[in-house]
């Protein structure tokens, strides 16, 4: 019942970071872009958000509310409004040091790259409750080997008390196993498993506990998608911004002539997918509110519309390599 085309195994002792998510699951990258590279584009993504409602004001947390913000897809993400084809999310998916790091996994530079989300996390948000945790895979239980690592770019300091990500760390390595236990006819082919609270405890047990990836602006986040993550909430103490960007790339001879055709139609309508950027391509259609009314604000275009060159063609599945 599993599915193991396309399945790749790290093969390590590397010496590097790669060690880290191979036993881990995850790794910190440090400085793979500079301090004032990542403070351009919070900028970008900090005015992105304000464009929305003149109401909405960065140095104002008491209109940080719902009604002056764009819709969220997921807690704190976004990725609808064509914003997953910005300009400054392209430049900073093409960043050279971050293209190098999944080379360096994959053992290719002929990549291609999710049209992934944002992230803005306003702390101590005065309209809703901290969200609980949300622990996840976003690889389903009939995929067995390493079909996805994930990327967050990071722009925002994330230290104990601010949002970041939260993971199992070695959970990639008994993800497997839990699911041999489960029952198979619960399997999904679609690329995210949520976990119970009991069924969490099945990691807990085997001593694994969670943590918060600690980064500065300017580094590189990878996990394996079998690791058990989820984003973390900032505590009362957190001040920061957390902003960050969802990329994750994958060799482009993994993806299907479908798969191609999908990506460029995004690419065409400016939409986002998922995280993974070789398969399980699904084409986001714009968000609406819980009452089913198209927010007034959607866009179908980009504010800055991306530069494109061959190198964002080809990691976008327009070009060949």
């Amino acid at each position: 019942m599993a599915i193991n085309h396309s399945s790749f195994e790290l093969t390590g002792p590397y010496g590097d970071w790669r060690d880290d998510l191979q036993s881990q699951g995850y790794a910190v990258i440090k400085n793979v872009i500079s301090a004032e590279k990542a403070q351009y584009y919070q900028k970008k993504a900090l005015d992105w958000l304000s464009s929305f409602n003149p109401a909405f004001n960065l140095d104002d947390p008491t209109t940080w509310i719902n009604e002056n913000l764009p819709i969220q897809s997921k807690v704190n993400t976004f990725n609808g409004y064509s914003v997953t084809h910005e300009k400054f999310m392209w430049e900073a998916r093409s960043e050279p040091k971050v293209l190098q790091a999944f080379a360096q996994i994959w053992g290719t530079d002929e990549l291609l790259v999710s049209f992934d989300a944002l992230n803005v996390t306003l702390p101590n948000r005065k309209d809703r409750p901290s969200q609980k945790p949300w622990p996840h895979v976003d690889q389903s239980p009939m995929r067995r080997g390493l079909h996805c690592v994930q990327g967050i770019i990071n722009l925002s300091h994330a230290g104990p008390d601010d949002g970041s990500l939260m993971v199992f760390p070695r959970s990639n390595t008994v993800t497997e196993e839990f699911f041999d236990e489960t029952d198979p006819s619960t399997w999904e082919r679609k690329d995210i498993r949520l976990f119970t609270e009991p069924e969490i405890e099945w990691f807990t047990r085997r001593g694994l506990k969670p943590l918060k990836v600690l980064a500065e602006p300017g580094d590189l986040i990878v996990w394996d998608s079998r690791t058990v993550h989820w984003g973390g909430e900032p505590t009362a103490a957190s001040n920061t911004i957390r902003t960050v960007i969802y990329a994750s790339y994958a060799p482009a001879r993994l993806a299907s002539e479908e798969t191609l055709r999908l990506k460029q139609e995004a690419l065409r309508s400016y939409r986002a997918t998922t995280h993974w950027p070789h398969e399980n391509i699904v084409l986001r259609d714009q968000l609406v509110y819980q009452d089913g009314n198209v927010d007034p604000r959607s866009r179908t275009a980009p504010l800055e519309l991306p530069e494109y060159n061959d190198r964002m063609l080809q990691l976008a599945g327009a070009k060949m390599y």
